[in-house]
């Protein structure tokens, strides 16, 4: 089932995620409306947040064209995609970093490069209720650090130097213009 996005300007997006204590019924159900909405939307990622659920709970899926280093080799070999992640936690980031342009899903249209770690070690409770940890890194390791930013509240605005927000702010005001005649509709 399609989720409504909350866009920029919603109050929801800033606000840090509850901590599951078990995954339940509830949250099986979400994360499949999450992944929903997230491949409705043409997304590789989406966070709780994104939807309006203030939980920790991401959904990420990097297509297997994009999970490749210069060579061919897969990145990410082993790993099941899509990845749910329950209560995800960063750890062990790499020293190696680059920078990238990043979409999101609640800023439409918008694309900032972002530096981010090339490489992290991710914790999460899985939707069985199992601790796990991976290795992630490339397109992934990206992904879930923008994903884990939504769950304490950071945006990608939030990562750019002022000077490049300051050329956003006409899109950025659009954008808070409609989330506001969204939440008063």
């Amino acid at each position: 089932m399609r989720l409504p996005l909350q866009i920029y300007g919603s109050p929801s997006l800033r606000r840090r995620a509850r901590q599951v204590p078990e995954v339940d019924r509830e949250v099986r159900k979400l994360a499949s409306d999450m992944l929903d909405t997230m491949h409705l939307e043409k997304g590789i990622g989406l966070a709780a947040e994104q939807v309006g659920a203030d939980i920790a709970l991401c959904v990420v899926e990097i297509p297997p064209e994009y999970d490749r280093d210069p060579s061919g080799r897969r990145l990410n070999p082993g790993l099941r995609m899509p990845l749910i992640l329950v209560n995800p936690r960063i750890s062990c980031p790499s020293t190696q970093s680059a920078v990238a342009e990043e979409g999101c899903l609640s800023f439409p249209g918008i694309y900032v490069p972002i530096r981010r770690t090339a490489e992290v070690k991710v914790q999460y409770l899985s939707l069985e209720n199992e601790e796990r940890d991976i290795l992630c890194r490339g397109l992934l390791a990206r992904a879930i650090q923008h994903e884990v930013d939504h769950l304490n509240g950071v945006l990608i605005i939030d990562r750019i130097p002022v000077l490049r927000r300051l050329l956003l702010l006409p899109r950025l005001l659009q954008l808070k213009r409609i989330a506001s005649q969204e939440r008063s509709a």
